[in-house]
């Protein structure tokens, strides 16, 4: 069983963007048999390295799934949020050598894509067990 950390950004819940991608990334996850050990909920998705990296130093975490919805402003705000982010947790992944999923939709998406989007919460999951599994047997 693939024990799984989840790393949830706050910013969209209320709409309910990411509060719907956690719903789907938790069947996802009850689905593949893997088990959610740990949440964390960030302020954003520009928090969620920080919280990705504390999950992959415990050693009982085999991956951790990060979710969030960056939709666009009126400046390119929300490019350097995901810039920020996707660099960050990649750096999380490889310095930790632990799987990082990045289910950070956007940027440049409206508030209806995203909701659009919620499915990634479930294939983050999907390639946090994957990868995890993969790894394993190596």
């Amino acid at each position: 069983m693939v024990a799984l950390g989840l790393v949830v950004a706050q910013f969209n819940k209320e709409r309910p963007v990411t509060h719907e991608m956690e719903s789907r990334a938790r069947d996802a996850a009850d689905e593949a048999g893997a088990e959610i050990l740990e949440t964390i909920e960030v302020p954003g998705s520009y928090d969620t390295p920080l919280a990705a990296d504390r999950l992959a130093r415990r050693p009982e975490i085999d991956a951790v799934a990060v979710l969030g919805a960056i939709v666009t402003g009126d400046t390119d705000h929300d490019r350097v949020i995901a810039d920020s982010a996707a660099g960050r947790l990649t750096d999380v992944s490889l310095d930790r050598d632990t799987p990082v999923t990045l289910g950070i939709t956007g940027p440049g998406m409206s508030q209806a894509e995203a909701e659009e989007r919620t499915h990634h919460g479930a294939s983050a999951v999907r390639s946090a067990i994957s990868l995890a599994e993969e790894l394993d047997t190596l």
